[in-house]
């Protein structure tokens, strides 16, 4: 069932959710929701998880957070989509100018009163063809050949370079690296104890959008390229069937010596779980069987989903395996799909727990989705499924809650303490306001749109806040658990 939390027994106005003030309280009173969807002005929706911070990222379309401690500070580093044909250039409040979208920072100190500290314009361009999308931040101190003064920013410059940035003075970031020439760029990752970063890149002679390029980033202002890598079929040369593009990987560093690759999107999934080290030190010449060579295990998915995120969750106690004489530690990598049409024109894009304890034939155990049900999700407008998964692995929430947004219907808690049981613990849908966007579809020709919220990307910090931001231009929401959620988290009364 669907629930509204009303506070004392009032709508929230829209003017104060709008600042970031409106706050739900612990004594919130449950009503159930009515059918039709959600307008400005409504309060948002929620079970087990309450609004405590706000702030309109400058009306853009947002895709990634990033929350990062920079001494006693936190900041939040948030990548954005091109505008839309209507906005191209949003204002910048803080300097006056029309600027194209790229990257806020936003400091979350206090996350009830979120501050807005600086904005960098990405490429030209709407929706996926401009802006900045990703980013990801590292102290020089962890860096092995980085400043110890500095802090790092690496970002996508739309779709055609990587850059750098010094972000040490968060109000004042600095370029300082820009490898450019690239066809599309997307969601990397970076380990900031080595350097070493998996670059999410459009080579101009690969035969797909965007494939890995590894490059030793451990003194961010002399980039070191390793290697280019992807699927056999796409490297140039190449002819016949051309596999899934790559969507991201997720590194568990020299430790954990894996690399886990996700391709496709909503379509054509696959999981790649690769030996890092082969990786970085095998041969490197892209032939398909030096694409092979450290690639550990695969899964190949339906073809009605993609692999959006692969998100390992290592090894974990299995309860009901306990008194059994093997198996009874399982590992475990969740895999999430990226829902692309509006309003479930196509397969529903769900969570997947995949058990790779036999890393080479690693088998999809159990999943999880949202119900549609509990809240008209097919007619409220925009998508519905879902999209991406937290990917910070402190110890709050580690092996015990997973955060997927899940578009129209929010942000879900998901116990994943037994993977093979993953079940909603709570969720979060936020209000729509004035600067929610519309999302459309064709019906006989003729576009039908509706305005409807779109979580679009969600993270984690070590505190225990979650953000979630939205593709619709809605902003940055930042929450916490109540009930049941926190209890299984481990933290403290509300």
């Amino acid at each position: 069932m669907t629930h509204r939390i009303v506070w004392r027994g009032k709508n929230i106005s829209p003017h104060l959710y709008a600042f970031g003030i409106a706050l739900v309280a612990a004594s919130a009173l449950i009503e159930t929701a009515p059918a039709e969807a959600p307008k400005p002005g409504d309060p948002p929706e929620a079970n087990n998880m309450r609004l405590v911070g706000y702030n309109d990222l400058q009306g853009r379309s947002a895709y990634q957070p990033t929350i990062h401690r920079q001494g006693d500070r936190w900041f939040a580093y948030i990548g954005h989509h091109g505008g839309t044909e209507a906005t191209p250039k949003p204002v910048n409040p803080l300097n006056g100018q029309a600027e194209f979208n790229g990257t806020s920072i936003v400091d979350v100190t206090d996350v009830t009163h979120p501050l807005y500290v600086a904005h960098i314009p990405g490429q030209e361009g709407a929706y996926e063809q401009g802006g900045a999308q990703m980013v990801r931040v590292c102290d020089g101190t962890q860096l092995p050949h980085g400043d110890p003064k500095m802090v790092y920013m690496l970002r996508t410059f739309g779709s055609q370079a990587h850059e750098i940035w010094d972000v040490t003075t968060p109000a004042a970031p600095k370029l300082l690296v820009r490898l450019d020439g690239l066809r599309d760029t997307h969601k990397s990752w970076w380990e900031c104890d080595t350097g070493i970063a998996f670059l999410v890149s459009g080579a101009p002679d690969w035969r797909t959008r965007r494939m890995t390029q590894v490059y030793d980033l451990s003194d961010p202002a002399h980039p070191v390229k390793i290697r280019d890598f992807g699927l056999p079929g796409q490297e140039p040369g190449a002819a016949g069937f051309v596999p899934s593009e790559l969507h991201g990987p997720i590194s568990t560093g020299p430790q954990g010596n894996r690399v886990y690759f996700g391709y496709g999107t909503n379509k054509g999934g696959v999981l790649q779980i690769v030996d890092r080290d082969k990786l970085l030190n095998g041969p490197k010449e892209p032939t398909p069987d030096n694409l092979r060579y450290p690639v550990v295990g695969q899964l190949e998915m339906l073809p009605l989903n993609g692999a959006h995120t692969t998100y390992p969750l290592g090894k974990m106690p299995v309860a009901e395996f306990s008194k059994e004489k093997q198996g009874s530690v399982r590992d475990f990598v969740m895999i999430v799909d990226e829902e692309i049409l509006n309003e479930c024109q196509e397969p529903r894009q769900m969570v997947w727990f995949a058990d790779t304890t036999v890393e080479t034939k690693p088998m999809i155990v159990s999943s999880y989705t949202a119900s549609e049900a509990s809240g008209n999700f097919c007619e409220r407008g925009g998508r519905f499924g879902a999209h991406s998964s937290n990917e910070s692995m402190a110890p709050v929430f580690y092996r015990k809650l997973a955060f997927i947004s899940f578009f129209n219907a929010g942000v879900r808690a998901v116990d994943i303490r037994d993977p093979y049981h993953p079940k909603e613990a709570g969720f979060f849908i936020p209000s729509v306001t004035e600067a929610t966007d519309k999302r459309c579809v064709k019906i006989d020709g003729q576009d039908r749109c509706k305005v409807a919220i779109q979580t679009n990307n969600v993270e984690t910090d070590e505190r225990g806040y979650i953000y979630i931001v939205d593709r619709a231009n809605t902003g940055l929401h930042i929450i916490e658990l109540t009930g049941e959620a926190r209890a299984i988290a481990g933290l403290p009364a509300n």
